[in-house]
């Protein structure tokens, strides 16, 4: 091998190795769980997810991990595996059809249709940790009955503290606020 070829080459292998350490690494993608709860016998027949809407600082695939003082902290290399609300809306689907096992629970964006006896509509207000590291789902919640004409409309404010610092500890603790939620829509549900 000549001595320019081996500059070269050597050239090349350099700038490949400087365009490598440029690049940012691959993001850790996080999702979370549906959390078990009280089963109820009776329930609507077929309950429909519509709506639900987020704030638009956690519309996003950074996970946000704090909107305390007038600034939202974002981890950059830390993202929902899928869209916020799409993951929201099938976890809840998922919690709601565990603990009220003689319901269909369907979504609006689902394959499935039919006429719903009930439907809710969520609006997340807040869903990241506050100043002390504990995870605050603030969401407003109504509920409409097929033979009713005026909704049921709640307020839900929950505070669940992570174990661990950092998302590790913030993805467990809003799966735990989630099932909350899905734990006081189901008392919204069911007869009285």
């Amino acid at each position: 091998m000549t001595q320019r070829a081996f500059a070269g080459l050597l050239g090349a292998l350099v700038l490949s190795l400087a365009l490598g350490a440029c690049s940012s690494p691959d993001p850790d993608l996080y999702t979370i769980a549906p959390v078990s709860g009280a089963v109820k016998a009776m329930g609507p027949q077929i309950i429909v997810i519509d709506r639900i809407v987020i704030a638009k600082y956690l519309d996003r695939s950074q996970i946000v991990q704090s909107s305390e003082d007038y600034r939202v902290d974002l981890k950059s290399n830390d993202w929902w595996a899928e869209a916020p609300g799409a993951m929201l809306r099938r976890v809840l689907q998922q919690e709601l059809a565990q603990r009220l096992p003689r319901s269909s629970i369907l979504s609006e964006t689902g394959a499935i249709s039919a006429t719903p006896d009930a439907t809710i509509d969520i609006d997340f207000q807040r869903l990241d940790e506050n100043k002390s590291g504990s995870v605050v789902l603030q969401a407003q919640a109504s509920v409409s009955f097929k033979n009713s004409k005026t909704p049921i409309v709640r307020s839900f404010n929950f505070t669940v503290p992570s174990t661990v610092p950092g998302v590790v500890g913030e993805v467990p603790a809003i799966s735990a606020a989630v099932g909350q939620l899905a734990d006081g829509l189901v008392m919204l549900l069911a007869p009285r």
